[in-house]
């Protein structure tokens, strides 16, 4: 099978037979050495000095956190949102009691820097900023280091940045620290070529200070709790091995491939699946500025029904491609983060061309 999907992706032999291995004791000196050289590796791709906390959850959950743990009922939020995981973030903040003002961009565009600016001026001083790096819904990126520059300039006290940063953390650059990230997150089952699962979370000093001060309720995502237990390289409560055997060995991989190799490795593979869904004939749904390098969304031609297109990739070419997420739309998505290949787009761009008639 052909997984093409924004996640959860592929996973290599390797890592797949690491998640494999037996059981071991949470509590235990293997468990310790596995959870520490994971945390360490995973800040050379956050940019971060700060610790990495490792959360058992979906990204969602990882979410969930940045919000309870920095935030109060009443805060004012400022949700920029430029698609479905946008909105989820919103939907958070908005579920836990917080004054949230959505700022919401057409899909298929990035959040607009100035835009933002303005908004900051008209309506703040907020708590906290959420932002997604990247959206899978629509296959843009958010220029962050942009966007974090817009809002540290903002006010004295800057609002707190919370970002999203599933589907893009692994494959597109963010440099936590000096662009002044305080929280963000990221999932196992994207990029980082891992089992679903794990939910990664980097918290700045500003963070932690909000966490001293935040009074929304929190328990299992309690990062003050996640810190204390990280401090012996353990977790609160009792954490996916499994998908943290896996998250291990990639890591070790993309450690020694480098961080850089991985970035051109991802730009090379989104502009070549862009390539091919051109040279179908195809449009592609995304602002040319602002393309995605770890998922394409296309538009089909008119005449063609997306769920037609997509049955017809799965039962005919065993290819899993993605719908839109937005109804309405005729469009199908394309992941290629991870473990991807040119031949796996290939078999994506041969099967369209007869599916299509192209």
């Amino acid at each position: 099978m052909n997984l093409r999907i924004p996640g959860p992706t592929p996973l290599p032999p390797d890592v797949l037979a690491a998640v494999g291995q037996q059981m071991i004791n949470h509590r235990g000196p293997e468990f310790e050495a596995l959870f520490g050289e994971t945390s360490r590796w995973l800040k050379v791709f956050y940019e971060t000095d700060n610790d990495i906390y490792i959360l058992t959850s979906s990204g969602t959950g990882g979410m969930e956190a940045a919000i309870v743990n920095t935030l109060s009922p009443g805060d004012k939020v400022l949700a920029v949102t430029i698609g479905v995981f946008g909105d989820r973030f919103a939907e958070i903040a908005e579920a836990y009691g917080t004054a949230v003002t959505r700022l919401s961009f057409p899909l298929g565009q990035a959040a607009e820097p100035s835009v933002v600016a303005a908004k900051l001026a008209e309506e703040g001083p907020f708590a906290a900023v959420l932002l997604t790096q990247n959206e899978t819904s629509s296959g843009v990126t958010n220029d962050i280091q942009a966007l974090a520059a817009v809002i540290r300039a903002s006010a004295q006290p800057a609002p707190l940045i919370l970002v999203d940063g599933i589907s893009g953390m692994g494959a597109i650059r963010l440099q936590t620290d000096a662009w002044g990230c305080d929280a963000v997150v990221s999932g196992s089952q994207k990029a980082w070529m891992a089992p679903p699962g794990l939910a990664m979370v980097s918290f700045s000093p500003r963070a932690w200070e909000a966490y001293a001060k935040a009074r929304l309720p929190r328990y299992y995502f309690d990062m003050g709790e996640a810190r204390k237990y990280a401090k012996k390289n353990q977790t609160p409560a009792t954490p996916n091995i499994s998908a943290l055997y896996g998250l291990h060995h990639s890591l070790k991989n993309m450690v020694a491939e480098g961080r850089e190799a991985i970035v051109a490795r991802h730009t090379h593979i989104g502009e070549y699946c862009r390539k091919g869904m051109l040279g179908l004939g195809l449009t592609l749904f995304a602002d040319p500025a602002h393309y995605s390098n770890t998922v394409t969304a296309a538009n089909l031609p008119a005449g063609f029904s997306a769920s037609k297109v997509l049955e017809e990739l799965r039962v005919k070419y065993d290819i899993i491609c993605g719908a839109s997420k937005a109804p309405g739309l005729e469009v199908i998505r394309i992941g290629h983060m991870g473990y991807v290949s040119d031949a796996d787009i290939d078999q994506v761009c041969s099967a369209l061309k007869v599916i299509l008639g192209r």
